[in-house]
């Protein structure tokens, strides 16, 4: 074998691995394609999954939770909140807020009617129901 690296081998070698990596991105582009549908969710999209989520968005709280690893990490992850605690915790635990415990981050009181709060819970629960191929990893969050 020849110890001189030549024009030509580097041309080879990049436009070999330039093939390589395309036809790598196409096959795991198809993969995904064909994976996603099986792990879709949206048949338990209901109207108050929808209206719990528009709650979840206009009172800002992707901006001190997580929901899913996405948001801020001021607060909590709930994404898997419904299945660690359940709904009567999750509504118990909002409309005592702030508990005014010293020392503690305290969660603003929202003022939640019944109906909002049960639609809040149902989108927790959507959210806890996504295949997220146990992300996070921690249970706790």
């Amino acid at each position: 074998m020849s110890t001189t690296f030549t024009k030509s081998m580097a041309r080879n070698i990049f436009y070999g691995g330039s093939v390589f990596f395309f036809l790598l991105f196409i096959a795991l582009t198809v993969d995904t394609t064909y994976a996603l549908p099986k792990r879709d969710n949206s048949q338990n999209l209901t109207p108050s999954v929808e209206r719990g989520k528009k709650i979840w968005e206009t009172n800002n709280c992707i901006g001190c939770h997580t929901l899913m690893g996405e948001g801020a990490y001021f607060a909590p992850e709930l994404g898997n909140v419904y299945t660690r605690r359940g709904p009567e915790f999750i509504k118990a635990w909002i409309k005592m807020q702030p508990t005014g415990a010293p020392g503690r981050r305290q969660m603003p009181q929202f003022h939640l009617s019944e109906a909002e709060l049960d639609d809040l819970v149902a989108f927790l629960k959507y959210a806890s129901e996504i295949n997220t191929s146990k992300w996070p990893p921690n249970i706790e969050g």
